[in-house]
């Protein structure tokens, strides 16, 4: 295989993201009793900058007996070429077909990849549906975000790990490979693991199961010493994790409620994986990731004791994720930034209500100016279009915050120029949140929208970028869909659909085409959803109770918010998955 591989990588775009051997690279010929292939299906420099995937490849080779590789999906060039030449995907690692290994776990993190998971399995020259694969097959298993609903890729897996990775996959593997000894039947051994631990979910017994927690996050895995990649990747810098979850209870945001309960790392073992991560990768940036960065307890003193090692080093921080109404100049004017990224959501205070984005008017403003002093020159701009209860008074709200933008630089600015970049992203009403029985607005209520706002922010200086409005719809599908969409993200991708979620291979009119012939509705999927109908995910619990999810909304059309859960527990539901904050 490598000595093809030799001749097939000369032909094809960035070799560098097929050959592995990174710097970092753990021991691939230790003695081992499982071979476990993690899959990304998407492109490499995609994968490579996920910091789940991170955690689980290096938890994975540091446990005992078990040798983890990866296999991301190849670009069209080299997918087409395997094709032709009649040869199988392979791990970067050793090359071996991933059709041989023990267990293949698919990364699932967002619905515009499902049909890449069709692309990888076919590559590999296995089954698409889990019920056509026999003995001969390893076990297909999936995890990551969209197991939130699994349901629409579920017939697909033998098994769905729910939660975090730490806990379910560690399990599952651990298990797996007790059980090979015992001569189990696939059958046998997922029956036995999804009663034994939480957090697996079995589309062909469609049991119920809890989402796995790590209850503390100071006791869970993370790696200080990580691959270095072969070539560019889309996030180049070592990552740290504060906290898991978020307390700030936007009624948009599934990541919000389906990371609690929310668990911080103490502040001197964040500052010791900093120091190893930096000493051992040479990045030259470090981020401080989180749902909402700036909510971390105590993010001034943290800062200040990593910048104390990023100095030593010449190391950049990056600080992702911050809230206008936490925003500490301090701590910005130490990093010295000439830009900032802030996301309102919703033009006015009455829409920001509703959605329970709890900043106010004079959040905005306030973190403005001290932006503003602190010498930005680039404010980037994050907005939703849709939302529930939304008019255009609403989306005249954006252009009054552009505009006030533009003043405040121009009253209290240090940086002699100014630009100011808009975006908006459409609502798509995602499962386990408060919107998750909404109606997704239509493609012509989308585009009517869109072309309203490039007419109010024809600002000078401003530059506005909108998400497309039929690949929205296909999310919204996607990630509310029943098994019933299985069929179709096969039909879609035979027809040519294959990393959607990139705007030069999204093809609208093939899906609709793939969703007709199934005989399947796509609008049934972004129409409302009467509140006492049966959902497809409510098989599993993911900590938050439907009744609050229920609750939320109703408040929402009330425009009535709810207080951040660091003032005041607000009984979700999650802290009966472990105690918050810890």
């Amino acid at each position: 295989m490598e000595n093809k591989l030799k001749e097939i990588l000369l032909q094809v775009e960035k070799p560098a993201r097929y050959v592995g051997g990174e710097y970092n690279l753990p021991d691939m010929n230790k003695k081992c009793e499982e071979r476990v292939c993690l899959c990304f299906s998407d492109k490499y420099e995609i994968g490579m900058s996920n910091i789940g995937i991170r955690i689980l490849y290096h938890m994975l080779n540091d446990m005992e007996d078990i040798v983890c590789e990866r296999s991301f999906a190849p670009d069209l060039d080299l997918g087409k070429i395997l094709k032709e030449k009649n040869l199988p995907l392979f791990s970067l690692e050793t090359k071996k077909p991933i059709k041989d290994f023990d267990i293949i776990g698919f990364s699932v993190q967002f619905e515009l990849q499902f049909t890449n998971i069709v692309y990888m399995l076919d590559l590999a020259n296995i089954p698409y549906f889990a019920k056509d694969r026999d003995e001969s097959y390893p076990l297909v298993v999936a995890g990551g975000p969209c197991s939130v609903n699994p349901m629409p890729y579920a017939p697909f897996f033998d098994a769905i790990l729910i939660g975090d990775g730490e806990e379910n996959l560690k399990n599952f593997v651990e298990y797996h490979k007790e059980c090979k000894k015992k001569n189990l039947t696939k059958e046998e051994f997922l029956i036995l693991a999804s009663q034994k631990f939480d957090g697996i979910y079995i589309p062909s017994l469609n049991n119920k199961t809890t989402r796995a927690v790590c209850k503390d996050l100071n006791a869970a895995y993370f790696p200080t010493k990580i691959l270095v990649p072969n070539c560019d990747i889309v996030h180049a810098r070592a990552t740290i994790e504060l906290f898991r979850g978020c307390a700030n209870g936007c009624r948009f945001c599934q990541a919000c409620f389906f990371y609690r309960p929310i668990r911080e790392r103490k502040e001197q073992l964040l500052v010791e994986q900093a120091t190893k991560l930096l000493d051992s990768t040479g990045y030259e940036e470090l981020s401080l990731s989180s749902l909402s960065t700036s909510d971390y307890s105590d993010l001034k003193k943290l800062v200040d004791d990593i910048k104390v090692e990023a100095d030593k080093r010449k190391v950049k921080l990056a600080l992702p994720s911050l809230r206008l109404d936490s925003f500490e100049a301090e701590i910005y004017e130490e990093l010295n930034g000439a830009s900032l990224t802030f996301a309102p959501e919703a033009g006015t205070q009455r829409l920001r209500d509703v959605i329970n984005k709890n900043i106010s008017d004079e959040n905005i403003k306030s973190s403005l100016i001290s932006a503003m002093k602190n010498n930005v020159k680039n404010v980037k701009l994050y907005f939703m279009i849709g939302l529930p209860t939304e008019t255009n008074e609403d989306l005249d709200g954006i252009a009054q915050i552009v505009k006030q933008v533009v003043y405040l630089h121009k009253m209290y600015g240090t940086s002699k120029i100014l630009n100011v970049s808009v975006s908006t992203n459409v609502f798509i009403p995602k499962p386990l949140t408060p919107f998750q029985w909404e109606r997704q607005i239509s493609l012509e209520e989308m585009k009517q929208k869109q072309e309203y706002l490039q007419q109010v922010l024809r600002i000078k200086n401003v530059r506005y970028t909108w998400h497309g409005a039929e690949s929205s719809i296909l999310e919204a599908v996607l990630a509310r869909g029943d098994k019933s969409i299985a069929p179709v993200i096969v039909k879609a991708y035979e027809k040519g659909c294959v990393f959607d979620s990139w705007s030069e291979n999204f093809d609208f009119e093939k899906w609709k085409q793939a969703f007709e012939e199934c005989g399947v509705d796509m609008n049934y999927y972004i129409s409302e959803i009467e509140e006492d109908r049966s959902l497809p995910w409510d098989v599993i619990d993911n900590g938050v109770t439907k009744q609050y999810l229920l609750k939320e909304r109703h408040l929402a059309y009330a425009g009535q918010t709810t207080p951040n859960c660091m003032k005041k527990c607000n009984n979700c539901g999650a802290a009966k998955l472990g105690r918050c904050f810890k």
